[in-house]
């Protein structure tokens, strides 16, 4: 975490009032002082020691905080919650804890209830000084401050409990588990809108990573806090404290971090809340009961991010992918080639459709490969897990959500015919389709005069393995560059392999609700280019011209 520059002297009694609430559930009920992490002092100060003492404008308006699951989180929000309250000197302030659904919003309202509920009688009075000063309204999950008339509400997730408020603190725990939901980021751009008209207002995000691939609303916020930290975005007012490891380690085939010793690294309350022994039993257990539960294990208490090597049985393209990616379109890699092989792969109404694009680039030989989706609405109304991603992908331009039944057909031909005038295609076996269930799409190719021998059968299951293979190789050496899409980077990290024999298997039932139809895609296209096809000529390639090449090389 960023050292910064902070009023020392409002910062140490914010940490120093934290200090002296008491952990409920523990035996003793110590106080936080001893009991509490470290850590999360250095965010209590940081969040109450950065406001400008004259104007109250604070310069630390946000904290994104990523931390494993059991390292307090949902106790260290309660705190803070019942902090701000003790500090806060605006009448009838209103404060906000957001859980993501009703049993997280429970926990934190009794930990904060419990807190008060806990305070020691004073020395002097004799009567304790929390359950006198604060009122608790257990029906609307409420705690109100007799001094001020501010509140603290801690309710789950809805809409409705952020419209029309400008709260002077909100917290949101756990926002990994809203990142599904298409309300998320309309909700966070009200809270970031009233909080405008409040310089004094403050964001905390404390979540752990997603035991899926980040979307939506998560993925947005984490990337952002990413770039933060990573010096990319600067003038802003977020202070990101993210638990996690290089992504070098994350995504290194001999999974370094499942080492315990690394452990510690991503653990803050290390010796507190949790210990490595108890992790390593669950640890042994996740393992014995399979990959996809060490994937849910590491993603929870590692922050190990879904999609950057985790799965036992990744395709092993999949942690080389990364590095191989280069922004580029689909013209661009028209205009480099010098032929073009097109893969299609599809499902049912609830699946996508998926193309995917080789062209072998004139001069250096790379294959340099792109890749679109197209879904049915049914695929958003039966796939709800997926709907976040979805639209991300649209947003990016590299999925196409289908206003009609046959707008996949007619635009997948149209791109083949696209490709097919500027003569990059081969004469014979440019296409390659799955031989089941195309029987719509060959109408449609036909239609544009795509047909015949231009049009291949591949075979599916282990007789990809070829193409499976090649591309690993061609990853390895750098002969394959992609064009960097976030929706060829998910179905990449949903690739599941399955050994048959000598054979390699990536399948549609191995990899779940997780979609690889454009990977698919890519190898059906692969297979063909693997042939080392000419292409049949017609509109003449930019490489034929020879000023053209010397100024591009």
């Amino acid at each position: 975490m960023a050292d910064l520059p902070l009023d020392e002297k409002a910062a140490a009694r914010a940490v120093e009032v934290f200090n002296f609430l008491r952990l409920p559930d523990v035996g003793g009920q110590p106080l936080l002082a001893e009991a509490g992490g470290d850590w999360f002092r250095a965010l209590v100060a940081a969040a109450f020691g950065s406001a400008d003492p004259e104007t109250g404008e604070r310069a630390v308006g946000e904290i994104f905080c990523l931390v494993p699951k059991k390292n307090s989180k949902t106790t260290n929000s309660a705190a803070l919650g019942i902090t701000a309250l003790l500090l806060n000197t605006t009448p009838n302030a209103e404060m906000l804890i957001v859980g993501p659904t009703k049993e997280v919003a429970d926990t934190c309202f009794n930990q904060a209830k419990g807190m008060i509920e806990a305070d020691r009688p004073d020395q002097e009075t004799g009567e304790p000084y929390l359950p006198n000063r604060f009122h608790i309204r257990d029906h609307t999950q409420e705690i109100v401050d007799r001094t001020t008339g501010a509140t603290l509400k801690i309710a789950a997730f809805d809409k409705r409990v952020i419209t029309g408020k400008i709260p002077a603190l909100t917290i949101i725990d756990e926002l990994h588990v809203l990142g599904a939901s298409p309300h998320a980021a309309r909700v966070l751009t009200q809270i970031r809108g009233g909080m405008i008209t409040r310089p004094d207002a403050l964001l905390l995000i404390i979540t752990t990573q997603s035991d899926d691939v980040p979307r939506g609303v998560f993925k947005a916020e984490l990337t952002y806090a990413r770039r933060v930290r990573d010096g990319e975005i600067t003038g802003g007012n977020m202070l990101p404290c993210l638990y996690e490891f290089p992504e070098a380690m994350q995504i290194d085939k001999d999974k370094p971090w499942r080492d315990p010793k690394t452990w510690p690294l991503v653990l803050p309350n290390l010796g507190k809340s949790i210990s490595i022994d108890r992790l390593e039993r669950l640890y042994r257990q996740a393992v014995e009961k399979g990959p996809e539960e060490e994937t849910i294990f590491a993603s929870q208490h590692l922050n190990i991010q879904v999609g950057m090597g985790s799965h036992a049985d990744a395709w092993n393209g999949a942690r080389l992918w990364a590095d191989a990616g280069q922004p580029m379109t689909l013209d661009d890699i028209l205009a480099l080639s010098d032929v073009v092989t097109v893969g299609i792969d599809g499902g049912g109404l609830d699946d996508l459709l998926g193309l995917g694009v080789i062209g072998r680039h004139a001069a250096t030989r790379q294959w340099l490969t792109w890749g679109r989706a197209w879904a049915m609405p049914e695929a958003l109304d039966r796939r709800k897990g997926n709907e976040s991603l979805y639209r991300d992908f649209e947003a990016d331009g590299d999925l196409v959500i289908c206003d009609d039944p046959t707008r996949d057909l007619r635009e997948v031909a149209a791109l083949c015919a696209k490709i097919h005038a500027a003569g990059l295609l081969p004469a014979q076996h440019g296409i390659g389709l799955d031989p089941f269930g195309i029987a719509a799409l060959v109408d449609e190719l036909a239609t544009l005069g795509l047909d015949g021998d231009l049009l291949a059968a591949i075979g599916q299951g282990v007789r990809l393995s070829p193409a499976i293979w090649g591309m690993e190789r061609k990853l390895k050496d750098g002969t394959l560059v992609h064009a960097s899409q976030g929706l060829m980077d998910w179905a990449v990290a949903n690739a599941k392999t399955e050994k048959r024999g000598n054979a390699v298997l990536i399948t549609k039932a191995i990899s779940g609700s997780g979609k690889i139809d454009p990977l698919i895609g890519l190898f059906n296209a692969a297979t063909l280019m693997a042939r080392n096809p000419e292409a049949s000529g017609g509109l003449s390639s930019p490489w034929d011209d020879p000023a053209y090449r010397h100024a591009a090389e």
